[in-house]
Order: structure tokens, then C-alpha cells, then sequence
């Protein structure tokens, strides 16, 4: 998918319609913070190419949701003090997922992914 302004909304219905395939819509509101979160992200890295959005089950009882771009700019966990307005997705992101997110380089960008619990 190329970034556009509704690149994350495409995103989000995505996730819905696999988890609904596969039965798991009560993690549904978890999966579109999250993937709404990534996606963002890799828009804001600046690399204006495209990204790859997937989600698929890695085990029985684990969902992935990775978001991958074309920047080698990684992702830093930031801890927001109380009044500030950003720098928060990803604090978000790790307590969703019970800290089971991570990031690889590749050749030519990066994929983060995020781990959701079934069940």
C-alpha cells in the first residue's frame, strides 16, 4: 500500500476482517490501536515509498500484526511525561501487547511487528 492519509483506516479494516475470519473479534479494538499505531509510525519516518501491512496467526494462541516500510530509521520506546502530546504510540503499543513487540532491519527498510495474546 503507498502512504496516504487513509493508509491507516485501509490498515485497520485489514486486521478487523482477518480476526473476524478467524473468529478472534474480541481482539479486534487492540489489533486497529495497534496497527493504526505502526502504520503511523513508518509515515512519520519520512521514507514516502510504500509499506506492507500483515497480520497472521504464528501460533495457536499468538496474532501478529507487523507494518513494514522502507526506512532504517528504528523505532524508540519513549516514556511521554504528563503533559506532553505525543510520543506515545508505542509506550501504547508495548503495554497492549505485554511488551511483545519488536523491530528488524532488512535490506531495504525495517518491519515492526506486535504480538497480541488469544484468548
Amino acid at each position: 500500500m503507498k502512504y496516504r492519509p487513509e493508509s491507516a483506516g485501509a490498515a485497520r479494516r485489514l486486521v478487523r476482517r482477518k480476526l473476524q475470519d478467524w473468529g478472534l473479534d474480541d481482539l479486534a479494538d487492540d489489533a486497529q490501536l495497534i496497527v493504526t499505531e505502526l502504520v503511523s509510525n513508518a509515515c512519520k519516518t519520512g521514507c514516502m515509498t510504500s509499506m506492507t501491512v500483515k497480520i497472521r496467526r504464528i501460533t495457536s494462541q499468538t496474532v501478529r500484526i507487523s507494518v513494514r516500510d522502507g526506512s532504517r530509521a528504528m523505532p524508540v520506546l519513549l516514556h511521554a511525561a504528563c503533559d506532553e502530546e505525543c510520543h506515545r504510540g508505542l509506550a501504547l503499543v508495548h503495554k497492549l501487547t505485554s511488551g511483545r513487540w519488536g523491530a528488524a532491519l532488512d535490506a531495504h527498510g525495517k518491519t515492526v511487528h506486535a504480538d497480541l495474546r488469544v484468548g
